[in-house]
């Protein structure tokens, strides 16, 4: 019987570790509806696709190391793996995509290091950073929401574009993504941070039609879909509050400190809650028990580090969304921050 096991002394959370991976996996249909809704049916092939990888992945490796498969297969760790990764990769991106970065995901970045709760990595970010280092292509490869596209595209185009690269009318991935003016287009993190480069004001920038009425058509429903399900996860008591309210609070701050100093060359601070992978990133990649910090201390040095280099990254850096690179470069420096973090023992005095 497995469990999750806070900080000492002995504070036990009493759930077992295939509930709390239902639970976390239950939480995240809101945001998965909200993709469905505005960017087709590619998400949900991507998801599924993911989890059959990455299931099939992890029976593979644990019978080649002859171990219990269906104990470790039934804890549904594979199966939220997967799904992470489906919601991540690009809904056109092609299947190939998707098999690459499961095995990676659950052969190099959790098995190698002995399973489940010895992973140094976020399995699911590892993954996409690799994916999008070495297909950089493919994995920019965004659909626009459903209501800008030229190209009404159904179940089986969806499939059969991510099987092949084409519709059954013969239609690209580029093709697919072109507007009404015939150009290509990008996600709204994307678009800011290229027409900041070409010398527009975020003002300026902000009149194209992939921000809509708001901030990101469709994503701001997607990252309040993750938003609500990452609440429940919190009154459910299966993640902690400290890293999702550190990380949007840090977050907050960054980016209005920025755009009260340049408004021009700055996005908002709700255009950076609302964008991209913000609220999948708050509640549902940085809790991850195994590879975040464990102390109530070192969760907000982590959560706030994650913070400032998602906001250094996406100003300054060469990628748009810089949720993956920030959660790995965290990762690495959690030994640390525990190391410095941790509580004082119950009984002992500080040393004069």
């Amino acid at each position: 019987m497995a469990f999750w096991i806070a900080s000492s002394p002995h504070n036990h959370i009493k759930a077992e570790t295939p509930a709390l991976m239902r639970l976390v996996i239950l939480a995240a249909l809101p945001g998965v509806f909200a993709q469905w809704y505005f960017f087709g049916w590619g998400s949900i092939i991507q998801i599924a696709l993911a989890i059959t990888f990455a299931v099939l992945a992890e029976m593979t490796f644990l019978a080649v190391r002859d171990k219990n498969i269906t104990a470790q297969i039934t804890d549904f760790s594979a199966v939220l793996t997967g799904l992470l990764i489906g919601i991540s990769i690009p809904s056109l991106a092609p299947w190939w995509i998707t098999a690459i970065g499961c095995i990676f995901a659950i052969c190099v970045v959790k098995q190698l290091y002995g399973g489940l709760g010895f992973n140094l990595f976020n399995p699911a970010m590892a993954a996409y950073v690799m994916l999008l280092v070495s297909f950089p292509v493919q994995m920019t490869s965004w659909q626009p929401a459903n209501e800008l596209m030229v190209y009404d595209l159904n179940f089986f185009n969806h499939l059969w574009l991510i099987l092949t690269g084409y519709t059954w009318e013969g239609f690209s991935v580029e093709q697919i993504r072109m507007n009404i003016d015939g150009i290509t287009m990008a996600t709204a993190l994307d678009t800011l941070k290229t027409d900041i480069t070409l010398g527009l004001t975020s003002a300026e920038s902000l009149t194209n039609p992939v921000f809509g009425k708001h901030f990101s058509v469709g994503w701001e429903w997607v990252n309040i879909g993750f938003f609500f399900g990452g609440l429940f996860l919190i009154a459910k008591k299966a993640i902690d509050w400290v890293i999702p309210v550190s990380f949007l609070g840090a977050l907050f701050i960054f980016s209005f400190i920025a755009f009260s100093i340049s408004p021009d060359s700055s996005a908002s601070t709700m255009f950076h809650w609302l964008a991209g992978g913000t609220m999948l990133g708050a509640f549902f990649i940085l809790t991850d028990p195994v590879s975040a910090a464990t102390s109530r201390k070192g969760r907000v040095i982590y959560a706030t580090l994650v913070a400032f280099l998602v906001y250094i990254i996406r100003k300054f850096g060469g990628y748009p969304d810089a949720i993956a690179f920030a959660v790995l470069l965290a990762n690495m420096a959690v030994p640390l921050i525990d190391q410095y973090a941790r509580p004082r023992t119950y009984g002992h005095k500080v040393a004069k």
